[in-house]
């Protein structure tokens, strides 16, 4: 049986007909390249995650003219079974990852049970990682394998349209992104990421939520139902 590949996911994404694929990095190769050096990882043996349907899941379920609020993520959990191409969203069997508790927590205090987060996605919320897969039991794996520029490409392509949006940045690696947004016509959010490792411990209480839905609704937008019901 042949082994399912990172070109072919990409194949079936372009025929979506997807307003994404009008970035450099679909229309000038950079797409194929980095497909191609994933395949390579696939053919030696390694287990790259999410399933092939799902890499391009951000983009497919949330389209450019539809992003309301984008955030930014690293990379994909490095357990099979865990991610589904959102960034943060979880849908293993096991307990929630721990940052993603930490992000529940600013929707509902002590009340996430659960973490896929595709609501959100249907909702306009671009969740977005750096790196588009990863190796099993590899945290960080691709992340030089030139996926960023997609990353850097979206951001600016939201940023460039006439529509509102909020960017919600998280980290020094999402923050590092603020200067290819325009602040005059989008919102910008920061505060550290929501790891328990953050010492600085600056994301519990930053309301980024509420926050963002305020700014939302300042701009002539309905809020996001944050909640997972």
């Amino acid at each position: 049986m042949t082994e399912p590949t990172v070109s072919a996911a990409l194949a079936a994404f372009r025929q979506s007909a997807s307003p994404w694929l009008a970035l450099p990095f679909f229309a000038e190769g950079a797409a194929d390249i980095v497909a191609a050096r994933v395949d390579e990882r696939i053919a030696a043996g390694a287990q790259v995650l999410p399933a092939p349907g799902n890499i391009f899941a951000a983009l497919a379920l949330t389209p450019l003219p539809a992003v309301k609020v984008v955030i930014l993520g690293q990379d994909p959990y490095p357990t099979p079974g865990d991610a589904n191409g959102l960034a943060f969203s979880y849908v293993g069997s096991r307990r929630l990852p721990a940052s993603l508790k930490v992000i529940l927590a600013e929707v509902e205090p002590g009340k996430a049970t659960r973490g896929d987060l595709t609501a959100w996605a249907h909702q306009g919320v671009l969740l977005l990682n750096s790196a588009l897969t990863v190796e099993a039991g590899q945290a960080g794996a691709h992340l030089r394998f030139g996926w960023a520029r997609l990353a850097d490409e979206a951001v600016a392509a939201v940023s460039a349209r006439a529509e509102p949006a909020v960017f919600l940045l998280w980290g020094a690696q999402a923050r590092a992104r603020a200067a290819l947004i325009d602040r005059s016509r989008h919102g910008v959010l920061e505060c550290g990421h929501p790891s328990p490792l953050n010492r600085a411990r600056d994301f519990p209480g930053s309301d980024p939520f509420g926050r963002a839905n305020a700014w939302l609704a300042e701009h002539g937008s309905a809020p996001i139902a944050w909640r997972l019901l």
